[in-house]
């Protein structure tokens, strides 16, 4: 006999004693036919109450499909490797507690380190973390949640909130098998939530058609101060590196500052989810910053076909300044026409003043930016402050003088210059420092394209705006080139006593 036949024995043999007086076998004979159908009936309505009961037990884990293939199915391996991507991940650091992330949902040899990035910041008191993530094989309507009571993976089981009962009362919230039955995407979040929460309470949503408008007022009321909200998607898919890297530039670009419009461009398995996530942080007043993008090309796999990820945080505690935040196109708009005015009116002797009434409140906070000069393809002035010490409308005027009449490395603009001029105004987040154990490790954590980078080493420093990788796309020349640009030894990026800083640009021109 089984084990597990020797306990539903044990089980039946349970529910007849609390049932049915002991019977001897002498007694067992003189029972009549009508008693022994009787008995008969009984014994296969404890026998199928202890099967359902059984069924309902096992059904009521979501066990784990892609164990062993996505990640490690066992538990000490599994353990060893996420802890070792928490542990030497990058990118940037978050200030504030991140309510909202977006994670890749790859293999971890892929997209390990990259969710990680994110993963490591997050706030040890989340109690609740609610996963948004794509379907990958069912078709269907709405958003649907698990008939279970757990998900289980080789690091333990994951309880699913209690509140779900209530959540799938509210229109387009349902419960579709197949959704879940194959589906990865939510189920490798788990183990990095696992090792840095310990215990907390899931509500998983693998997502088919909908509004995500429509899902993100659904879950507003169930988002608290201890909720964490992860949208599980990867970015564009099978395309070459440079072509990715630009494509995915855009994404992460349009995600981290909420621009809904530019979201149309973006290329991602789990933009359902990922809008979802922005129409909450919108709603929540929520910044978002990206912390680390690098795709399968950085991570191991070929640079013929890859595949984007990034780590994107929302968190209620940034400043303004400190936020990655697209300005409208009026205000661009006024800022260009602000720092040309400013120019013509030196070059022609005229007096310039600003009406504060006139400018856009969003303008008056203070922001770093650079002002950028090119007369064709030539550069003609380039001069910027980093650290938001001005207004940002204050810092346009005053960087546009200096490009224009106070770059060393130019003469002072003429008239005759004026109209073959061209001016470009590049809008900073605060610089954030970058970690890095040598030259190795500092190329593979910059992100070409989206990463400023800032130099510091004996009391000499540089930096390089993002837009600058595309001239020096390399990334050893590049690191080469500013580490001369500041007087610095060719060499210095290679060494740990270097500091490091990232910063992001909103970049816009006439």
């Amino acid at each position: 006999m089984s084990t597990r036949q020797s306990k539903a024995k044990k089980s039946t043999a349970g529910i007849f004693h609390s049932h049915l007086p002991i019977l001897s076998s002498s007694h067992l004979l003189i029972l009549s036919s009508s008693h022994l159908l009787i008995l008969s009936l009984l014994l296969s309505l404890a026998f199928s109450t202890f099967s359902y009961a059984a069924e309902q037990t096992t059904k009521s884990v979501r066990l784990p499909v892609v164990a062993g293939s996505f990640y490690p199915s066992d538990k000490k391996e599994l353990r060893t490797m996420v802890r070792a991507y928490l542990r030497n991940a990058g990118g940037v650091t978050v200030g504030g507690k991140i309510h909202g992330l977006v994670a890749p949902h790859a293999g971890y040899i892929y997209s390990g380190i990259v969710a990680a990035a994110g993963y490591k910041q997050i706030d040890p008191t989340v109690s609740t973390v609610i996963i948004i993530a794509p379907s990958h094989h069912a078709a269907f309507q709405g958003a649907s949640i698990p008939s279970v009571s757990a998900y289980r993976t080789p690091l333990g089981d994951v309880p699913v909130a209690k509140r779900v009962s209530e959540l799938l009362k509210q229109p387009g919230i349902t419960s579709v098998k197949q959704a879940h039955t194959a589906e990865h995407s939510l189920e490798v979040q788990l183990p990095f939530l696992q090792e840095v929460l310990g215990r907390f309470d899931l509500i998983p949503l693998v997502v088919g058609n909908l509004d995500p408008q429509t899902l993100a007022n659904t879950l507003i009321p169930y988002i608290k101060e201890d909720t964490l909200v992860v949208a599980s998607s990867d970015l564009s898919h099978y395309h070459p590196y440079k072509r990715a890297v630009s494509m995915d530039r855009v994404c992460t670009r349009a995600i981290s500052s909420l621009d809904f419009d530019s979201m149309h461009n973006c290329e991602a398995c789990g933009k359902v989810p990922v809008l979802t996530l922005m129409h909450i942080a919108r709603i929540k007043g929520w910044s978002g910053v990206i912390i680390d993008y690098k795709n399968s090309g950085d991570t191991g796999g070929p640079k013929s076909r890859v595949v984007g990820y990034a780590g994107i945080a929302f968190t209620g505690g940034f400043k303004m300044s400190n936020e990655k935040k697209e300005l409208p196109a009026v205000e661009r708009e006024f800022l260009l026409k602000l720092a040309r005015s400013a120019i013509t009116s030196r070059l022609k002797d005229r007096q310039f003043t600003i009406n504060p009434e006139e400018v856009p409140p969003s303008l008056m906070e203070k922001r770093g930016c650079f002002v950028t000069l090119h007369i064709g393809k030539s550069l003609r002035g380039c001069i910027g402050t980093i650290l938001p010490v001005d207004s940002l409308y204050e810092s346009v005027r005053k960087n546009a003088l200096n490009a224009a009449f106070r770059d060393p490395r130019f003469p002072a603009l003429t008239l005759d210059e004026l109209e073959k001029v061209h001016l470009e105004i590049s809008v900073l987040t605060v610089p954030q420092r970058l970690s890095f154990t040598d030259g190795e490790d500092l190329k593979r954590r910059l992100r070409p394209n989206i990463d400023g980078v800032i130099l510091s080493q004996g009391g000499r420093s540089s930096t390089f705006l993002p837009q600058v990788w595309e001239q020096l796309p390399d990334k050893e020349e590049f690191l080469e080139q500013l580490c001369l640009k500041g007087w610095m030894s060719r060499t210095c990026w290679n060494d740990p006593e270097t500091e490091v800083q990232v910063y992001q640009a909103e970049v816009f021109s006439e």
